[in-house]
């Protein structure tokens, strides 16, 4: 037997000892390893010592992968958690960048090991191309998925309090919702959008309570600054209105107000939330108006089915003053700008149709903010994150928060507005807190009793509506009521359904003809067809 010393040489470590065809082949093996098994080329061809180490780091990270993946299907809220957490982003971009450049240093290696100089000319050329495609789809990725998470933890910083994260108060986390419109004509902030989030910690059910601008007298909560101030409720006629309490703390009571508080208005408002509904509010988040239009544009769009007809201003006819387009009832992909206009509308109707549109989007955007749509525009979600949201609640707190808001987005949202339609219309001018707290509680406990049996539930409502029924007078007044007839001689509609109106001629009612109406003065009319705009749904 011959000694170690004359064994035939290995093809893959002396390839000046093979055909040039063989070297191409081994060539490719190689490249090929590096990109699919990081330090298998090291291994077969190169150093072992280095190939071991890679290899080991190779498979490291291929069972961390596989743990991961067990942990999205056992229990995913934990993962994302993890990732919305800056220090573990943090960690996660060393990680990226590391093995970013760990691999970078095994493809060149790698091309060492190939000795191209061996290599047939074209051959070369192939080689060298492929390997530094490999490496941009290999090391590029990592460097990218690191800048995109850079990305996300600057504007976590920037946008996120500092502080540690807080516990649910009776079960249920409030967060006080505040649309900004701060435009350069007016005077400090006016929050015409105010809303308490109330979600249940363990099952993710919500309750969105809005607060009409117009709303008077609010209480402030027990303690407040603003409570010492207006200890009777803000109540000084038509200007003391909710939308202005942010402006009014801002400009006239900041001093009243302890240092440690960063935002003035933002508190007086969240204590004006706390005092009105009886709920503890934790934290708040304020969406600037400005920026609305960019996050949706962000997400993808937002989609909404609406149920009526629902004006916006754009371009001016031709020969006329007339700028009212219109947003046709059925199903919507809005983009930023439609969808501010969708919730901001209330021409031909009032602020409580446009509360109960405002409702039904942010319903739309908490059941599209999904983990799958943030991965897939994570870097313009983020880019307009910093823009959009101003908040107090703790960096630490997203990770919670981020895994609660799938459990929100499964759950049916229950929607309360303190005026009409759910009291009556003069409620937000003279409010009855009692009366409004307790429909609050009985939601919340509404919302804490245990699922029925959807069989039993429908077999006994079926058996009261056979009790209770009876036969329906019919009279030449109600006859009657199916034509409508605008005040200022307006042709008439077809009225044969609860409000589906249609064409004098019987067609159905067009941007067209609302345009027409609107030129001819019939403005009665047109809110007439435009007052179930409030209707709507999410798909």
């Amino acid at each position: 037997m011959g000694s170690a010393s004359h064994r035939a040489p290995s093809p893959l470590r002396q390839p000046e000892t093979i055909s040039s065809p063989q070297r191409s082949k081994r060539a490719l093996i190689l490249v090929l390893l590096t990109i699919f098994f990081p330090g298998g080329a090291q291994l077969v061809a190169g150093n072992r010592k280095l190939g071991r180490i890679a290899v080991s780091i190779t498979m490291l990270c291929w069972v961390a992968v596989l743990a991961l993946v067990a942990l999205y299907f056992i229990d995913r809220s934990i993962l994302l958690g993890w990732a919305a957490h800056p220090n573990f982003q943090l960690f996660l971009i060393i990680v990226l960048g590391t093995l970013a450049l760990g691999w970078l240093i095994m493809f060149i290696n790698t091309l060492v090991i190939i000795r191209p100089k061996l290599l047939a000319p074209g051959m070369r050329a192939i080689v060298t191309v492929f390997t530094l495609a490999a490496v941009v789809a290999t090391s590029g990725l990592f460097v990218y998925g690191a800048s995109m998470l850079n990305t996300g933890r600057e504007t976590i910083q920037a946008v996120f309090d500092e502080g540690p994260a807080f516990d649910p108060i009776d079960g249920r986390y409030n967060i006080a919702v505040f649309g900004a419109d701060s435009g350069a004509n007016r005077d400090g902030v006016r929050t015409d959008v105010a809303a308490l989030l109330s979600v249940d910690a363990k099952t993710g059910k919500s309750l969105l309570i809005s607060v009409p601008r117009n709303f008077q007298s609010a209480r402030f909560a027990p303690g407040s600054p603003m409570e010492k101030i207006w200890p009777n409720g803000y109540n000084c006629g038509d200007e003391c209105i909710f939308n202005s309490i942010y402006r009014n703390a801002e400009m006239e009571h900041a001093d009243a107000f302890p240092d440690s508080v960063k935002n003035v208005g933002a508190q007086a408002a969240m204590d004006a939330l706390e005092g009105t509904t009886g709920l503890p509010v934790q934290g708040y988040v304020m969406v600037n108006m400005a920026g609305f239009e960019q996050f949706v544009d962000a997400l993808g769009g937002v989609t909404i089915n609406s149920g009526g007809w629902v004006p916006y201003n754009g371009k001016y006819y031709e020969n006329s003053t007339v700028r009212t387009h219109w947003f046709a009832p059925g199903t919507h992909e809005f983009t930023g700008k439609q969808a501010l206009w969708f919730a901001r509308s209330r021409d031909f109707t009032d602020d409580y149709h446009r509360i109960k549109r405002q409702q039904c989007l942010q319903q739309a955007i908490i059941k599209q903010f999904t983990p799958q749509t943030i991965l897939t525009n994570f870097t313009s979600i983020m880019s307009a994150g910093e823009q959009l949201v101003e908040t107090d609640i703790p960096a630490g707190q997203l990770g919670s928060f981020v895994s609660l808001a799938e459990k929100v987005s499964k759950e049916p949202m229950a929607r309360l507005t303190l005026g009409a339609p759910d009291f009556e219309r003069s409620f937000s001018t003279y409010p009855d807190f009692d009366k409004l707290q307790e429909r609050i509680q009985s939601l919340i406990a509404k919302q804490n009793e245990p699922k029925k049996d959807k069989k039993k539930d429908n077999s006994e409502k079926s058996e009261d509506s056979s009790k209770s029924s009876a036969p329906e007078e019919t009279t030449e007044a109600s006859e009657e009521a199916e034509e409508t007839t605008d005040v200022n001689n307006a042709p008439k509609l077809s009225n044969k359904e609860d409000r589906e109106f249609t064409q004098p001629d019987g067609s159905p009612i067009t941007e067209e003809y609302l345009v027409n109406l609107e030129m001819a003065g019939y403005r009665t009319l047109i809110s007439e067809i435009a007052a179930n705009n409030d209707e709507c749904s999410v798909p």
